[in-house]
């Protein structure tokens, strides 16, 4: 694992896969062995042999989808106040609508991740994404908040197929040399259209005659596009699945049931994969101290990010008094933050190239350790340019220096995680994600109510302190990361290879 890219690594983690198949066909002359069956270096039916067209179209797609389910998040929030003037609800209520989205993404996953080893990557993008396409025009349909809220939690489930599924994609039709540009870009896109999506959500919302209904029928039409190109561009990508078939072809032409694809006799049941997928992700993130601290470090990171989604609206209205069009602008600086992220994995990316050899999974961390600091830093300054007073110009740079830690923070989970815990990567990295999303459910429940009893300064200010509480977690495990990893009965065992 420790000579893997950090896009093949995230493509483990995202499709719970724990090793890269071996791939090889076995000559045996005894008539009652299998006769394996493989792809030849240049067979044009492997994923990784696509032309470079089709590799663009597919990777694309599923961008699409990616940024579709990562802007409806933030977007959502946008429409408040026409949402609680036409339903007659509460601001409380209308934030459970973010919630209840990050709660589908969470937990979802856990099953899912397992039905792509059963029936491919190309069945899920089509049934995940007409389900997000139904749910967000039942969300645009919705006559209560009561059903808004169902159709927004379904919303979440489909979508987090366009969340957790994209690395693997990329893993399967590019080489290594290819992948860390095209998955560090994927993931600078999941978080930057957050921001994206708010911006035309915003000049929506400030439009009397359309309003929050609008900005979901607009992420329902390109969800539309979505689920239209998913039979004209995308084929399937995942080489297992596709042995598979060609292997039942093969006994079916020729009659020969020798005739097997190695995934056939090796992988275990759906349904014991799906116990498995659910069960020890979460026995990991118990009981192993490396998987403990760095989730809770990124959930609080995750959940200051469904903080601010939630807060920047209140903050710039409330403060400079800037109209919905004006306050969805402000969102850019979430994706100007993640793209700064994204250019300084380049130098980590080089510095790992560097001390790998003599740091081991630790060379990971020279970015988050400095993001450790990066991230308090953003956050009093968001605390305390919420004045009047103070140009609204100190907000956004505050917004943009918590994004650039928090994107930094959030690809190092995936690289870190994966490079110690190797064949248990996937399991580990499933826990953090589930507890991460939890997390972006969780705050967003509490946020106005401390807002209301500590003012901006100072709930902004509690969480900059717990952010300065956490600043160790990084330094600790760089240097006695090693020390800590010998003793974990799971990754003592990706040491000794």
């Amino acid at each position: 694992m420790l000579d893997e890219s950090v896009s093949q690594q995230i493509g483990d983690y995202i499709n719970h896969r724990d090793h890269k198949q071996k791939e090889g066909a076995d000559n045996v002359d005894d008539p009652k062995e299998p006769i394996y069956i493989e792809f030849e270096k240049d067979d044009p039916r492997d994923p990784m042999n696509f032309s470079p067209a089709r590799k663009q179209a597919i990777l694309l797609t599923a961008c699409l989808f990616s940024l579709l389910v990562a802007s409806s998040s933030a977007a959502f929030a946008l429409g408040f106040p026409s949402m609680e003037r036409d339903l007659n609800c509460t601001r409380f209520q209308s934030t459970i609508g973010i919630s209840v989205y990050a709660l589908g993404f969470g937990l979802v996953p856990l099953v899912t991740a397992s039905f792509s080893e059963e029936f491919g990557r190309q069945p899920l993008y089509l049934f995940s994404g007409l389900g997000f396409f139904l749910f967000t025009i039942g969300t645009a349909l919705g006559q209560n908040i009561q059903t808004v809220l169902v159709m927004r939690f379904f919303a979440g489930a489909f979508g987090s197929t366009g969340s957790t599924m994209v690395g693997g994609t990329v893993a399967d039709i590019f080489g290594t040399r290819e992948r860390g540009v095209a998955m560090a870009s994927f993931a600078a896109a999941a978080i930057g259209a957050t921001g994206v999506g708010c911006v035309s959500a915003g000049w929506i919302e400030q439009n009397s005659h359309l309003g929050w209904r609008w900005i979901q029928w607009i992420h329902a039409i390109f969800s539309g596009v979505f689920v239209i190109c998913v039979p004209i561009f995308m084929k399937e990508t995942r080489v297992s699945v596709l042995l598979v078939r060609l292997a039942k072809k093969m006994r079916k032409e020729t009659g020969d049931h020798r005739i097997r694809a190695r995934v056939e006799d090796e992988r275990a049941a759906l349904w014991t994969l799906i116990y498995i997928s659910c069960t020890r992700p979460v026995y990991l993130l118990l009981t192993e101290p490396t998987i403990a601290s760095f989730t809770i470090w990124v959930g609080f990171a995750w959940g200051i990010l469904y903080v601010l989604i939630e807060s920047i609206g209140p903050v710039f209205q409330t403060l400079h008094g800037f109209n919905s069009g004006e306050v969805g602008t402000v969102y850019l600086c979430i994706t100007v933050g993640s793209m700064f992220g994204l250019a300084t994995n380049v130098y980590q990316e080089k510095l790992y190239a560097k001390y790998v050899a003599t740091r081991g999974p630790e060379a990971r961390l020279f970015a988050p350790m400095a993001a450790a600091i990066l991230f308090p830093v953003g956050m009093f300054i968001y605390a305390w340019c919420t004045y009047t007073k103070v140009y609204w110009i100190g907000l956004a740079i505050g917004i943009v220096l918590i994004m650039w830690a928090l994107y930094i923070i959030y690809l190092a989970v995936f690289t870190y995680l994966a490079d110690c815990y190797g064949p248990f990567a996937s399991s580990a990295l499933a826990g953090q994600s589930l507890f991460r999303n939890l997390m972006g459910m969780a705050f967003p429940l509490f946020t106005q109510q401390m807002f209301a009893s500590l003012t901006y300064h100072w709930a902004n200010t509690l969480f900059a302190l717990i952010a300065v509480v956490m600043i160790p977690i990084p330094f600790i495990l760089f240097y006695k990361g090693p020390a800590i990893r010998a003793r974990s009965k799971f990754a003592s065992q990706v040491m000794k290879k």
